[in-house]
């Protein structure tokens, strides 16, 4: 789960339209689906390989350890090698992705597409030196692309919104320094800008000859997607963020920009968990085995959250943010500064969408004695 992080001045920035996987890059297929990569050996029409994953696991001490990357094609003479996700900008994580193309029997410079799940630093942050090293095609979902481009407009708005979330929050000055060091002190963990081909959910992408579809899973992040495709024994996924096996991903505080972050969450783990998956591939740690169930454990895990945020409030009156936050998980340090508010306001806005508070001011007050808490999430 990546934290927000400054990016290095960028050199590039993305200037395609929202959504348009433009350029000379972009190929349609006669259904107006969009395949954006370079040359591609025949078409889905001919038949196109059943994916075989090969998985490159690199250490991350940045913020959450064993990051995923995913290898793709790459076998034959005339099959291009693609990437899902590329981890996070640092020397060491570099020797190590470098290390686990080698025991493959590839370079950095023998990639042709990285496919990013969403634009945080320790799945996005590599992308650019890759592209730098090979000439690499980068995909990333429209919504994050100005973000991985590198683009100071966005980033200099995302650090605006940053400031009015940490006013809103009440994060006191001692914790808010602490932030902003811990922030600052990893500034180039998001890596070199990128020259993005943004793609959409239901596009459909040709990597390392196997189809990938694009499944947008917001919450965690406003441009998170899946890429659904068929595996041996059936469909699986590479999913990124939006399920883990072991945490529950952070909602609210991750990417500021995401408005109901999450009720937008829900409906991506709703998503998940109807569509059939037979395994996927997250962006930390080991495969899961039973997506569906482990999405509906984490729904679980919010209506929960949802029932304390709600205690809180019955027990201790108006709140802002930051006083539920600390009710919620104590003290904070480092990035959980950040996640930890961030968590709490994503449950008080779900609860005000619902009309079971109101806000004044910075303060969330309970108007339904009765909260059905239930009710506010998807039937078990």
């Amino acid at each position: 789960m990546a934290a927000l992080v400054r990016p290095l001045v960028a050199r590039r920035a993305w200037t395609g339209e929202a959504g348009i996987g433009g350029g000379e890059n972009a190929h349609y297929h006669a259904t107006g689906t969009k395949y954006m990569t370079g040359d591609r050996p025949g078409s889905p029409d001919d038949g196109h390989e059943v994916a075989t994953v090969r998985r490159i696991q690199l250490g991350n001490t940045v913020f959450e350890g064993l990051n995923d990357v995913y290898v793709l094609g790459g076998t034959g003479a005339d099959e291009r090698l693609g990437l899902v996700d590329a981890g996070v900008s640092t020397q060491e994580t570099r020797a190590e992705l470098e290390a686990g193309l080698a025991e493959y029997g590839y370079a950095i410079a023998d990639v042709d597409d990285v496919v990013l799940t969403h634009w945080h630093a320790d799945h996005a942050g590599l992308a650019g030196e890759i592209q730098a090293a090979s000439d690499a095609t980068v995909h990333v979902h429209a919504a994050d692309a100005s973000l991985v481009a590198g683009e100071e407009t966005a980033w200099d708005r995302y650090h605006a919104l940053e400031e009015r979330r940490f006013e809103e929050w009440r994060i006191p000055d001692g914790p808010r320094g602490e932030l902003r060091s811990f922030l600052d002190s990893h500034a180039g963990a998001q890596g070199e800008p990128v020259d993005v081909t943004p793609f959409t959910d239901g596009d459909r992408l040709w990597i390392g000859g196997s189809v990938l579809d694009v499944v947008h899973l917001p919450g965690h992040a406003a441009g998170l997607c899946g890429f659904a495709f068929d595996a041996a024994e059936g469909r699986e996924a590479f999913v990124g963020d939006v399920v883990l096996p072991k945490y529950t991903p952070n909602v609210g505080g991750a990417d500021l920009r995401v408005d109901a972050p999450l009720q937008r969450y829900v409906e991506s783990l709703e998503r998940v968990a109807d569509a059939g998956w037979r395994r996927v591939w997250p962006g930390h740690r080991d495969a899961i085995d039973a997506p569906a169930e482990r999405a509906r454990t984490i729904l679980d895990h919010h209506r929960e959250r949802t029932r304390r945020v709600v205690d809180v409030l019955s027990t201790h009156g108006p709140c802002d943010v930051w006083t539920v936050s600390a009710h919620l998980f104590g003290g904070l340090e480092g990035i959980h500064i950040l996640h930890g508010p961030g968590e709490a306001w994503a449950h008080l806005d779900h609860l005000a969408h619902a009309g079971v508070v109101e806000r004044d001011g910075d303060a969330y007050a309970l108007v339904d004695t009765d909260v059905r808490v239930d009710s506010l999430f998807p039937a078990r």
